[in-house]
Protein backbone atom coordinates (compact mmCIF):
# COMPACT_ATOMS: atom_id res chain seq x y z
CA UNK A 1 0.00 0.00 0.00
CA UNK A 2 1.39 3.10 -1.27
CA UNK A 3 1.28 5.59 1.80
CA UNK A 4 0.39 9.47 1.59
CA UNK A 5 1.48 12.38 3.37
CA UNK A 6 1.89 16.00 3.51
CA UNK A 7 4.88 17.68 2.73
CA UNK A 8 3.67 21.18 2.15
CA UNK A 9 0.70 24.14 3.19
CA UNK A 10 -0.56 27.06 1.72
CA UNK A 11 -3.15 29.51 2.84
CA UNK A 12 -4.38 32.57 2.34
CA UNK A 13 -7.26 33.32 4.96
CA UNK A 14 -9.43 36.38 7.04
CA UNK A 15 -6.68 36.25 9.38
CA UNK A 16 -3.94 35.99 7.39
CA UNK A 17 -2.02 36.00 3.57
CA UNK A 18 0.01 33.10 4.21
CA UNK A 19 0.32 30.08 7.11
CA UNK A 20 2.12 31.20 10.25
CA UNK A 21 0.46 34.85 9.73
CA UNK A 22 -3.16 32.91 9.70
CA UNK A 23 -2.17 30.26 12.46
CA UNK A 24 -0.92 32.88 14.92
CA UNK A 25 -3.45 35.14 15.03
CA UNK A 26 -5.75 31.70 14.87
CA UNK A 27 -4.40 30.52 17.99
CA UNK A 28 -3.93 34.23 19.40
CA UNK A 29 -7.83 34.27 19.52
CA UNK A 30 -8.33 36.70 16.62
CA UNK A 31 -11.19 37.40 14.93
CA UNK A 32 -11.27 37.83 11.07
CA UNK A 33 -14.87 39.25 10.90
CA UNK A 34 -15.60 42.73 10.01
CA UNK A 35 -18.08 44.99 7.84
CA UNK A 36 -18.07 44.29 4.33
CA UNK A 37 -15.89 46.15 2.41
CA UNK A 38 -15.50 44.56 -1.41
CA UNK A 39 -19.24 46.01 -1.45
CA UNK A 40 -21.02 48.56 -0.19
CA UNK A 41 -23.30 46.25 1.75
CA UNK A 42 -26.54 49.20 2.34
CA UNK A 43 -29.87 47.34 1.75
CA UNK A 44 -28.47 44.14 2.52
CA UNK A 45 -29.86 42.22 5.72
CA UNK A 46 -26.41 41.01 6.09
CA UNK A 47 -23.49 43.75 6.23
CA UNK A 48 -20.41 41.39 7.68
CA UNK A 49 -17.93 39.25 6.61
CA UNK A 50 -15.05 37.48 7.07
CA UNK A 51 -13.10 39.12 4.51
CA UNK A 52 -9.12 38.77 3.29
CA UNK A 53 -7.48 41.61 3.81
CA UNK A 54 -5.80 44.20 1.56
CA UNK A 55 -2.23 44.08 1.41
CA UNK A 56 -1.36 47.46 3.42
CA UNK A 57 -3.45 46.04 6.40
CA UNK A 58 -0.91 43.53 9.60
CA UNK A 59 -2.64 40.58 8.55
CA UNK A 60 -2.63 41.09 4.26
CA UNK A 61 -2.71 39.75 1.60
CA UNK A 62 -0.42 40.47 -2.03
CA UNK A 63 -1.46 38.50 -4.64
CA UNK A 64 1.22 40.21 -6.73
CA UNK A 65 3.90 37.61 -5.34
CA UNK A 66 2.91 34.81 -6.79
CA UNK A 67 0.16 35.56 -9.53
CA UNK A 68 1.15 37.37 -12.63
CA UNK A 69 -1.04 40.96 -13.39
CA UNK A 70 -2.26 39.73 -16.97
CA UNK A 71 -3.86 36.52 -14.49
CA UNK A 72 -5.54 38.61 -12.11
CA UNK A 73 -7.00 40.96 -14.31
CA UNK A 74 -8.87 37.99 -15.97
CA UNK A 75 -9.86 36.04 -13.43
CA UNK A 76 -12.44 35.61 -10.02
CA UNK A 77 -10.67 36.35 -6.58
CA UNK A 78 -11.32 32.86 -5.70
CA UNK A 79 -8.55 31.70 -8.33
CA UNK A 80 -6.23 33.90 -7.32
CA UNK A 81 -6.76 33.15 -3.58
CA UNK A 82 -6.08 29.39 -4.77
CA UNK A 83 -3.24 29.77 -7.29
CA UNK A 84 -1.06 31.44 -4.24
CA UNK A 85 -2.20 29.15 -1.57
CA UNK A 86 -0.58 26.62 -3.98
CA UNK A 87 2.44 28.29 -4.86
CA UNK A 88 2.98 28.54 -1.30
CA UNK A 89 2.25 24.97 -0.70
CA UNK A 90 5.19 23.94 -3.82
CA UNK A 91 7.33 26.44 -1.60
CA UNK A 92 6.98 24.73 1.25
CA UNK A 93 7.47 21.44 -0.07
CA UNK A 94 10.69 22.70 -2.04
CA UNK A 95 9.24 22.02 -5.12
CA UNK A 96 9.69 25.39 -6.60
CA UNK A 97 13.04 24.98 -7.96
CA UNK A 98 13.85 23.46 -11.09
CA UNK A 99 12.66 19.87 -11.86
CA UNK A 100 12.89 17.20 -13.96
CA UNK A 101 10.52 16.93 -16.61
CA UNK A 102 10.25 13.02 -15.80
CA UNK A 103 9.26 14.23 -12.33
CA UNK A 104 6.79 17.03 -13.46
CA UNK A 105 5.04 14.36 -15.22
CA UNK A 106 3.78 12.60 -12.06
CA UNK A 107 2.12 15.50 -10.26
CA UNK A 108 -1.13 16.77 -10.17
CA UNK A 109 -3.67 19.36 -8.58
CA UNK A 110 -6.70 18.34 -7.14
CA UNK A 111 -8.10 22.25 -6.25
CA UNK A 112 -11.94 22.33 -6.41
CA UNK A 113 -14.28 25.39 -5.27
CA UNK A 114 -18.33 25.01 -4.09
CA UNK A 115 -19.52 28.16 -6.28
CA UNK A 116 -16.73 28.87 -8.46
CA UNK A 117 -16.33 32.60 -10.03
CA UNK A 118 -19.91 34.10 -8.66
CA UNK A 119 -18.83 38.05 -8.75
CA UNK A 120 -17.57 37.26 -12.14
CA UNK A 121 -20.65 36.04 -13.07
CA UNK A 122 -22.47 38.82 -11.83
CA UNK A 123 -20.69 41.14 -12.83
CA UNK A 124 -20.69 40.23 -16.60
CA UNK A 125 -24.56 39.94 -16.52
CA UNK A 126 -24.83 43.38 -15.66
CA UNK A 127 -22.54 43.53 -18.70
CA UNK A 128 -25.07 41.99 -20.50
CA UNK A 129 -28.07 43.44 -19.56
CA UNK A 130 -26.81 47.15 -20.02
CA UNK A 131 -24.21 46.87 -22.95
CA UNK A 132 -25.07 43.96 -24.67
CA UNK A 133 -23.16 40.53 -25.84
CA UNK A 134 -20.30 42.29 -27.75
CA UNK A 135 -19.08 43.68 -24.28
CA UNK A 136 -19.27 41.00 -22.16
CA UNK A 137 -15.47 40.27 -21.23
CA UNK A 138 -13.47 37.20 -23.79
CA UNK A 139 -12.04 35.96 -20.47
CA UNK A 140 -15.40 35.62 -18.97
CA UNK A 141 -15.35 32.09 -19.03
CA UNK A 142 -12.01 31.13 -18.24
CA UNK A 143 -11.53 33.09 -15.50
CA UNK A 144 -14.98 31.63 -13.82
CA UNK A 145 -14.69 27.96 -14.41
CA UNK A 146 -13.85 25.80 -11.03
CA UNK A 147 -11.69 23.73 -12.58
CA UNK A 148 -9.12 26.38 -13.67
CA UNK A 149 -7.02 26.86 -10.25
CA UNK A 150 -5.51 23.44 -11.07
CA UNK A 151 -5.64 24.84 -14.55
CA UNK A 152 -3.71 27.84 -13.66
CA UNK A 153 -1.44 26.03 -11.16
CA UNK A 154 -0.52 23.51 -13.32
CA UNK A 155 0.13 26.35 -16.44
CA UNK A 156 2.34 28.10 -14.43
CA UNK A 157 4.30 25.18 -12.98
CA UNK A 158 4.33 22.83 -15.87
CA UNK A 159 2.90 19.98 -13.49
CA UNK A 160 0.95 17.22 -16.35
CA UNK A 161 -0.07 14.67 -13.43
CA UNK A 162 -4.05 14.05 -12.56
CA UNK A 163 -5.97 17.90 -13.76
CA UNK A 164 -8.65 16.99 -11.55
CA UNK A 165 -11.92 19.54 -9.43
CA UNK A 166 -14.46 18.79 -7.27
CA UNK A 167 -17.30 20.66 -6.61
CA UNK A 168 -19.37 19.52 -3.35
CA UNK A 169 -20.18 22.73 -2.07
CA UNK A 170 -19.44 22.97 1.84
CA UNK A 171 -17.30 19.49 1.32
CA UNK A 172 -15.48 20.66 -1.49
CA UNK A 173 -11.91 21.26 0.27
CA UNK A 174 -12.24 17.88 2.07
CA UNK A 175 -12.73 15.85 -0.92
CA UNK A 176 -9.98 17.03 -2.83
CA UNK A 177 -7.71 16.30 -0.71
CA UNK A 178 -9.23 12.44 -0.22
CA UNK A 179 -9.41 12.17 -3.43
CA UNK A 180 -5.90 13.10 -4.23
CA UNK A 181 -4.54 10.73 -1.67
CA UNK A 182 -6.59 7.96 -3.06
CA UNK A 183 -5.09 9.01 -6.48
CA UNK A 184 -1.54 8.74 -4.94
CA UNK A 185 -2.42 5.25 -3.55
CA UNK A 186 -4.03 4.14 -7.32
CA UNK A 187 -0.13 5.30 -8.56
CA UNK A 188 -1.60 7.81 -11.01
CA UNK A 189 0.68 10.42 -9.36
CA UNK A 190 3.69 10.82 -7.09
CA UNK A 191 2.42 14.11 -5.91
CA UNK A 192 -0.51 15.89 -5.59
CA UNK A 193 -2.01 19.56 -4.85
CA UNK A 194 -4.80 19.64 -2.70
CA UNK A 195 -7.57 21.82 -1.72
CA UNK A 196 -10.03 23.97 -1.98
CA UNK A 197 -10.70 27.92 -2.91
CA UNK A 198 -13.76 30.56 -2.00
CA UNK A 199 -15.09 34.11 -2.46
CA UNK A 200 -18.36 34.90 -2.77
CA UNK A 201 -18.44 38.14 -0.47
CA UNK A 202 -20.11 39.66 -3.51
CA UNK A 203 -23.79 41.18 -3.63
CA UNK A 204 -25.69 38.11 -4.95
CA UNK A 205 -23.63 36.00 -3.33
CA UNK A 206 -24.32 37.81 0.44
CA UNK A 207 -27.76 38.35 -0.69
CA UNK A 208 -28.82 34.65 -1.92
CA UNK A 209 -27.27 32.93 1.32
CA UNK A 210 -29.15 35.78 3.39
CA UNK A 211 -32.47 34.52 1.63
CA UNK A 212 -31.77 31.23 2.32
CA UNK A 213 -31.57 32.37 6.12
CA UNK A 214 -28.13 30.76 6.31
CA UNK A 215 -26.10 33.76 7.57
CA UNK A 216 -25.89 35.43 10.39
CA UNK A 217 -28.42 38.48 10.26
CA UNK A 218 -28.57 40.00 13.53
CA UNK A 219 -25.45 41.03 14.93
CA UNK A 220 -24.50 43.40 12.01
CA UNK A 221 -23.23 45.69 14.65
CA UNK A 222 -21.02 42.99 16.26
CA UNK A 223 -19.18 41.25 13.62
CA UNK A 224 -16.65 40.06 15.39
CA UNK A 225 -19.26 38.26 17.40
CA UNK A 226 -21.67 36.91 14.69
CA UNK A 227 -19.85 33.49 13.99
CA UNK A 228 -20.69 31.45 17.40
CA UNK A 229 -20.76 27.51 17.08
CA UNK A 230 -22.27 25.71 19.49
CA UNK A 231 -23.71 28.39 21.79
CA UNK A 232 -27.05 28.99 22.29
CA UNK A 233 -27.88 32.11 20.91
CA UNK A 234 -26.01 31.85 17.09
CA UNK A 235 -27.80 32.78 14.42
CA UNK A 236 -26.37 32.04 11.04
CA UNK A 237 -22.89 31.85 9.71
CA UNK A 238 -20.71 34.40 8.68
CA UNK A 239 -19.44 34.28 5.18
CA UNK A 240 -15.13 33.70 4.70
CA UNK A 241 -13.02 33.84 1.61
CA UNK A 242 -9.78 32.21 1.21
CA UNK A 243 -8.04 29.39 -0.09
CA UNK A 244 -5.96 26.14 1.61
CA UNK A 245 -3.77 23.67 -0.30
CA UNK A 246 -1.27 21.06 0.62
CA UNK A 247 1.30 19.22 -0.81
CA UNK A 248 0.36 15.30 -0.64
CA UNK A 249 3.06 12.69 -1.23
CA UNK A 250 4.00 9.12 -1.56
CA UNK A 251 5.79 8.45 1.37
CA UNK A 252 9.03 6.87 -0.25
CA UNK A 253 9.33 8.95 -2.90
CA UNK A 254 8.96 12.14 -0.21
CA UNK A 255 11.81 10.38 1.89
CA UNK A 256 14.02 9.64 -0.86
CA UNK A 257 14.49 13.62 -1.83
CA UNK A 258 14.74 14.62 1.56
CA UNK A 259 11.22 16.19 2.17
CA UNK A 260 10.45 17.60 5.57
CA UNK A 261 6.82 15.17 6.65
CA UNK A 262 3.91 17.42 8.61
CA UNK A 263 1.81 13.65 8.66
CA UNK A 264 -0.32 11.52 6.78
CA UNK A 265 -3.62 11.06 5.27
CA UNK A 266 -4.72 7.75 6.21
CA UNK A 267 -8.60 7.65 6.87
CA UNK A 268 -11.27 9.47 3.98
CA UNK A 269 -14.66 8.99 4.31
CA UNK A 270 -17.56 10.36 2.74
CA UNK A 271 -21.35 9.80 1.82
CA UNK A 272 -24.93 11.48 1.54
CA UNK A 273 -27.45 12.02 3.64
CA UNK A 274 -30.11 11.39 0.71
CA UNK A 275 -32.90 13.50 3.02
CA UNK A 276 -32.36 17.46 1.97
CA UNK A 277 -31.06 19.81 -0.48
CA UNK A 278 -29.87 22.33 2.46
CA UNK A 279 -30.73 20.78 6.30
CA UNK A 280 -28.67 17.74 7.62
CA UNK A 281 -30.42 13.98 8.14
CA UNK A 282 -31.77 14.79 11.75
CA UNK A 283 -30.22 12.18 12.91
CA UNK A 284 -27.03 12.92 11.77
CA UNK A 285 -26.82 9.75 9.90
CA UNK A 286 -24.85 11.11 6.83
CA UNK A 287 -21.85 12.45 8.71
CA UNK A 288 -21.83 9.43 11.31
CA UNK A 289 -21.31 7.30 8.12
CA UNK A 290 -18.55 9.39 6.87
CA UNK A 291 -16.54 9.33 10.23
CA UNK A 292 -16.77 6.00 10.58
CA UNK A 293 -15.54 4.96 7.11
CA UNK A 294 -12.96 7.24 7.83
CA UNK A 295 -11.56 5.58 11.25
CA UNK A 296 -12.06 2.41 9.29
CA UNK A 297 -9.86 3.28 6.41
CA UNK A 298 -7.14 4.58 8.76
CA UNK A 299 -7.25 1.56 10.75
CA UNK A 300 -8.22 3.67 13.85
CA UNK A 301 -10.28 3.05 17.22
CA UNK A 302 -12.35 6.19 18.35
CA UNK A 303 -10.32 6.87 21.38
CA UNK A 304 -6.89 7.09 18.74
CA UNK A 305 -8.62 10.52 18.05
CA UNK A 306 -6.88 13.69 19.77
CA UNK A 307 -8.65 16.79 17.91
CA UNK A 308 -11.40 17.03 15.88
CA UNK A 309 -12.05 20.07 13.60
CA UNK A 310 -15.57 20.20 13.10
CA UNK A 311 -17.90 21.24 10.19
CA UNK A 312 -19.22 23.85 12.73
CA UNK A 313 -20.87 26.24 10.95
CA UNK A 314 -23.42 28.66 13.98
CA UNK A 315 -26.28 27.42 12.45
CA UNK A 316 -28.60 24.55 14.36
CA UNK A 317 -26.88 22.23 12.51
CA UNK A 318 -24.13 21.87 14.85
CA UNK A 319 -25.84 19.98 17.53
CA UNK A 320 -26.68 17.23 14.88
CA UNK A 321 -23.08 17.34 14.12
CA UNK A 322 -22.04 17.41 17.61
CA UNK A 323 -24.07 14.42 18.60
CA UNK A 324 -22.99 12.37 15.42
CA UNK A 325 -19.74 12.86 16.71
CA UNK A 326 -20.47 11.49 19.88
CA UNK A 327 -22.09 8.21 18.62
CA UNK A 328 -18.70 7.60 17.16
CA UNK A 329 -15.86 8.68 19.40
CA UNK A 330 -18.43 8.54 22.91
CA UNK A 331 -20.37 11.03 24.72
CA UNK A 332 -17.04 12.88 25.93
CA UNK A 333 -15.91 12.32 22.21
CA UNK A 334 -13.20 9.78 24.14
CA UNK A 335 -11.37 12.35 25.61
CA UNK A 336 -10.79 14.19 22.54
CA UNK A 337 -11.10 18.06 22.16
CA UNK A 338 -13.00 19.72 19.38
CA UNK A 339 -13.42 22.96 18.19
CA UNK A 340 -14.76 25.46 15.04
CA UNK A 341 -12.30 27.15 13.72
CA UNK A 342 -15.36 28.86 11.61
CA UNK A 343 -15.92 31.02 14.77
CA UNK A 344 -12.14 33.32 13.85
CA UNK A 345 -12.68 32.96 9.73
CA UNK A 346 -16.48 32.48 8.80
CA UNK A 347 -17.33 29.61 6.56
CA UNK A 348 -14.98 29.78 3.03
CA UNK A 349 -17.37 26.98 1.70
CA UNK A 350 -15.83 25.11 -0.67
CA UNK A 351 -12.06 26.33 0.72
CA UNK A 352 -12.90 25.61 4.02
CA UNK A 353 -12.54 22.01 4.69
CA UNK A 354 -8.70 22.33 2.85
CA UNK A 355 -8.23 25.23 5.64
CA UNK A 356 -9.29 22.96 7.97
CA UNK A 357 -7.11 20.17 7.52
CA UNK A 358 -4.41 22.45 7.27
CA UNK A 359 -5.19 23.88 11.10
CA UNK A 360 -5.39 20.10 12.11
CA UNK A 361 -1.93 19.64 10.51
CA UNK A 362 -0.84 22.15 12.52
CA UNK A 363 -2.31 21.31 15.78
CA UNK A 364 -0.29 18.10 15.71
CA UNK A 365 2.88 20.20 14.89
CA UNK A 366 2.53 21.96 17.49
CA UNK A 367 0.81 20.25 20.10
CA UNK A 368 -2.19 23.05 20.44
CA UNK A 369 -5.57 23.28 19.38
CA UNK A 370 -7.02 26.52 17.92
CA UNK A 371 -10.38 27.56 20.31
CA UNK A 372 -14.27 27.82 19.41
CA UNK A 373 -14.28 32.11 19.70
CA UNK A 374 -17.82 33.39 21.47
CA UNK A 375 -18.67 30.25 23.07
CA UNK A 376 -20.00 32.03 26.20
CA UNK A 377 -23.02 29.99 26.52
CA UNK A 378 -22.90 26.36 25.21
CA UNK A 379 -25.95 23.99 23.93
CA UNK A 380 -27.08 21.81 26.71
CA UNK A 381 -25.86 18.25 26.03
CA UNK A 382 -22.44 19.88 25.54
CA UNK A 383 -21.50 18.77 29.15
CA UNK A 384 -18.26 17.11 29.70
CA UNK A 385 -17.19 17.94 26.05
CA UNK A 386 -14.16 19.81 25.42
CA UNK A 387 -15.00 22.19 22.70
CA UNK A 388 -12.05 24.82 23.84
CA UNK A 389 -13.95 27.55 24.45
CA UNK A 390 -12.72 30.98 23.77
CA UNK A 391 -8.84 30.05 23.96
CA UNK A 392 -6.47 27.89 22.43
CA UNK A 393 -5.22 24.61 24.59
CA UNK A 394 -2.03 23.03 24.88
CA UNK A 395 -2.25 19.39 24.42
CA UNK A 396 -0.72 16.08 22.64
CA UNK A 397 -1.83 16.07 19.33
CA UNK A 398 -1.11 12.45 17.55
CA UNK A 399 -4.33 12.15 15.20
CA UNK A 400 -7.11 14.43 13.99
CA UNK A 401 -10.35 14.07 12.51
CA UNK A 402 -11.82 16.72 10.16
CA UNK A 403 -15.69 17.23 9.04
CA UNK A 404 -17.28 18.72 6.08
CA UNK A 405 -20.64 18.71 5.57
CA UNK A 406 -22.32 20.43 2.36
CA UNK A 407 -25.71 21.28 0.53
CA UNK A 408 -27.22 18.69 -0.95
CA UNK A 409 -26.27 16.09 1.93
CA UNK A 410 -22.48 15.02 0.89
CA UNK A 411 -20.06 14.39 3.49
CA UNK A 412 -16.71 14.11 3.85
CA UNK A 413 -14.57 13.27 6.87
CA UNK A 414 -10.23 12.82 7.10
CA UNK A 415 -7.80 11.59 9.55
CA UNK A 416 -4.50 12.85 9.49
CA UNK A 417 -1.94 11.77 11.56
CA UNK A 418 1.75 12.36 12.61
CA UNK A 419 4.09 9.77 10.76
CA UNK A 420 5.15 6.73 12.96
Amino acid sequence: MRRVVITGLGLVTPLGGDVETTWKNLIAGESGAGTITKFDPEGQKCTIACEVKDKDHAWGFDPDKRVDHKVQRQVDPFIIYGIDAAGQAIEDAGLDGDLPEVMKRRIGCSIGSGIGGLPGIEKESIVLHERGPGRVSPHFVHGRLINLVTGQVQIKYGFMGPNHAVVTACSTGAHSIGDAARMIRDDDADIMLAGGAESTVNPLGIAGFAQARALNMSMNDRPTEASRPYDKDRDGFVMGEGAGVMVLEEYEHAKARGAKIYGEVTGYGLSGDAYHVTAPHPDGLGAQLAMEMALKKAGKNAGDIDYVNAHGTSTMADTIELAAVMRVLGKDLGGASMSSTKSAIGHLLGGAGAVEAIFCVLAMRDSVVPPTLNLHNPDDGTEGVDLVPLKAREREVNAVLNNSFGFGGTNASLIMQKVD
